[in-house]
């Protein structure tokens, strides 16, 4: 008897500090942060998509929770009730067998728990997928790169990378961000945890989804589908501005490269090695598509698709030895002189 309290005791605990676990996780991942590039917490939405999933995630974890608590009673309850004591003989006890309302309750009862489950489901799906799109959306092509984002304005005309910005959509003046993603070599998957739910991005093939962001701030994603060497470090960057934000970096985004007399050497540099096949900038012979557009690419707050600050080192270090930042890029080493790599860098630090 003493051995069968010790089990159902030690299984007791686990369970209950799994809860426990379960608990402060939850409260963790629920907890605000006073840092401006807060970790992207599922359970912190800032858009319409998101709030309906993480409704939805909540349901679904209450209904799981009710049926673990039932499950491990139960099961606690038949072994202390019917564990075997040291008085028992060696007899096997009464069996017994059939019973039509036992049989027909664990017959019924998941039946419909899965039933509730995919309606929920599909009503978040159909709400999310289906929703209409007024006339004061902005419209942003994401295409996904090995290993970078590439985000085009079709009727903004402006070109960027990795970074997308969009405006805040008010409830009096709504206006959601409808994207259309597409991939220009493998599977990708577009995922901003505080904004929306995963959608991939998959070769010849067109998929949606929108954003409505409710507040202004930085939310940050990443690619959600392995595609490489770089998948964990293939982020993204989405900024919500205001709306005078968002049209005063349009109006800068549409303004051709600044091209500064004294960068003359460095823009030479530029032009005259392998940087112009990949890489495009407004205004000169680069017109490459391989790599990210660099009219603008001191209005970014990183580089390497997020995966270093963007600094005056930082951006030397990845012209220099891009695997020293990001290992397995498909950046080359520029293999320049330092006279070349100073006068290259001063350039691309013109380009706001």
């Amino acid at each position: 008897m003493g051995t069968d309290w010790l089990v159902v005791t030690s299984r007791a605990a686990c369970a209950i500090i799994f809860l426990i676990g379960i608990f402060l996780a939850a409260r963790l991942c629920g907890a605000q942060s006073s840092t401006p590039n807060p970790v992207p917490n599922i359970f912190e939405p800032h858009s319409t998509p998101a709030d309906s999933i993480d409704e939805l995630s909540r349901f679904v974890l209450i209904i799981t929770a009710v049926i673990f608590l039932v499950v491990f009673s139960l099961l606690a309850f038949a072994v202390v009730k019917f564990g075997k004591r040291a008085s028992d003989n060696d007899r096997e006890p009464p069996q017994v067998y059939g019973s039509n309302q036992i049989e027909l309750a664990w017959t019924v009862i998941p039946i419909l728990i899965v039933v509730i489950l995919f309606l929920a489901s599909a009503r978040v799906i159909h709400g999310i997928q289906d929703a209409p799109k007024p006339s004061t959306a902005i419209d942003v092509t994401a295409i996904g790169h090995q290993f970078w984002w590439e985000f085009r304005y079709p009727g903004l005309g402006v070109v960027t990378a990795n970074e997308l910005h969009i405006p805040v959509s008010e409830t009096a003046r709504p206006t959601p961000t409808f994207l259309k993603l597409l991939s220009a070599d493998t599977d990708h998957s577009f995922w901003v945890p505080q904004l929306a739910g995963k959608t991939d991005l998959i070769p010849n093939r067109v998929n949606n989804m929108w954003l409505d962001p409710h507040r202004t701030g930085i939310f940050l994603g990443q690619c959600a589908q392995y595609c490489g060497t770089q998948h964990a470090k293939m982020l993204l960057l989405v900024s919500v501005d205001s709306r005078e934000d968002f049209e005063a970096w349009v109006r800068a985004q549409r303004q051709p490269a600044n091209h500064d007399e004294k960068e003359n050497a460095g823009r030479r540099v530029f032009e005259t090695t392998a940087c112009i096949n990949c890489h495009a900038i407004g205004g000169t012979a680069a017109n490459g598509r391989f790599g990210p557009d660099l009219t603008h690419l001191m209005s970014r707050r990183t580089i390497a698709s997020g995966a270093a600050e963007n600094t005056t080192e930082n951006l030397r270090l990845w012209i220099q030895k891009p695997d020293a930042l990001k290992p397995g890029s498909l950046m080359p080493a520029m293999q320049l002189t330092d006279n070349d790599l100073d006068a290259l860098v001063w350039y691309l630090e013109t380009l706001k």
